[in-house]
């Protein structure tokens, strides 16, 4: 069984949707052993102590540099023999002291069809700018601001009628659908990874 980390600093609803896949058994036999937060007042770990799931709540300026928690949740990951992690609202930028160990099995999910609109508030700059498309993009994560290589998108209508509660409501319920199916066939092992291109066995 492959064993998953969800990083996470929000809300929690694809933490959510990813701990309910693996105990449905719809996360490809996998099973999420742990959260990791890095904001203690974050509502996503009442939702991991509510699913049974341990957690590793941090505050980042309590250390010396980002390389020095990252060394922590290193250690964390490697004594739970956790083999694949799911960035979720996740909103720090990963150094290569996770993303080296993690090569090719760190996945994040975001907001817009990359490479437009990465980094912060992607709905909303996908609003301002007038697109009638947007999306969701799973991508593995290299430690620049959205810039791995995608694993899967979504394509997502702006109607004329939309607000930004609208639309951020949509492209949500589109995320809890789509992560678990990505992070299943990663937990499957049918994904391969060549340069920026990612083919995924059996699609």
């Amino acid at each position: 069984m492959v064993k998953i980390a969800v990083f996470a600093s929000g809300q929690g609803s694809n933490f959510q949707a990813l701990a309910d896949a693996a105990a449905a058994g719809r996360l490809g036999g996998a099973s999420v052993e742990l959260l990791v937060c890095d904001k203690p007042e974050a509502p996503v770990i009442k939702r991991a102590e509510a699913a049974g799931i341990d957690t590793f709540v941090f505050r980042p300026k309590e250390y010396a540099s980002r390389e020095a928690y990252e060394a922590e949740i290193a250690a964390e990951l490697e004594k739970r023999g956790i083999e694949l992690i799911a960035l979720a609202g996740y909103m720090r930028l990963i150094t290569s002291v996770l993303v080296k160990p993690y090569e090719g099995r760190m996945l994040n999910i975001h907001p817009s069809l990359l490479p437009a609109f990465p980094g912060k508030d992607a709905i909303g700059q996908a609003l301002d700018y007038g697109v009638k498309c947007t999306g969701i993009t799973v991508h593995l994560v290299d430690g620049g601001m959205d810039t791995g290589a995608v694993v899967a998108q979504l394509p997502i209508a702006i109607e004329a009628e939309d607000t930004r509660e609208s639309l951020e409501a949509r492209i949500h319920a589109a995320e809890t659908k789509l992560y678990p199916e990505v992070v299943a066939v990663f937990a499957e092992k049918r994904v391969s990874v060549e340069g920026r291109k990612v083919s995924i066995a059996g699609r």
